[in-house]
């Protein structure tokens, strides 16, 4: 994926900042804890996570391949979590609540995913980039990995951001 525009490369987030985007993420918002979404990185540039194969998300039987509604909502989730890391970066003057409380203003304007292959495996990586960060919408780019690193699914996401 090639590094989005005018995103702080150079910053650090604190221990607060992503301790609170992980409590939001992968607790609060309880459809993602029952996907099994944990978060592995978040940079100002891209995020990732993990989402481990369970008989839940099984969406066809006969081959154990995860549901694709599995895919698509944890591709809006993760783009969602790379419009907070880049709004995070662009103000870091603000204290780590304060870029946390900006989540309320997150929603999903667009959405569209592309299965490019089955989804088998034990487990799957999800990596997002934010393209665009406006000053009311957000334009991500996401990709939905088998453990063995092949691209399964790839998405596109437009957030509202104010």
């Amino acid at each position: 994926m090639p590094h989005p525009a005018k995103t702080p490369v150079d910053v650090q987030f604190e221990d607060e900042f992503v301790a609170g985007l992980k409590k939001i993420f992968e607790e609060m918002i309880v459809f993602n804890r029952m996907l099994g979404f944990k978060i592995t990185s978040v940079q100002p540039t891209q995020v990732r996570a993990r989402i481990d194969m369970r008989n839940e998300l099984v969406g066809h039987y006969a081959y154990n391949r995860i549901h694709g509604g599995v895919i698509s909502a944890s591709l809006d989730a993760l783009g969602g979590l790379a419009v907070m890391a880049a709004i995070g970066a662009r103000h870091m003057n603000e204290t780590p609540q304060q870029r946390l409380q900006r989540f309320a203003k997150l929603g999903t304007i667009d959405l569209r995913i592309d299965y490019l292959r089955p989804g088998i495996g034990e487990w799957f990586e999800l990596r997002a980039e934010v393209m665009r960060l406006g000053s009311r919408v957000a334009s991500t780019r996401m990709e939905f990995l088998g453990a063995d690193g092949k691209l399964l699914s790839t998405g596109a996401g437009a957030y509202i951001v104010s």
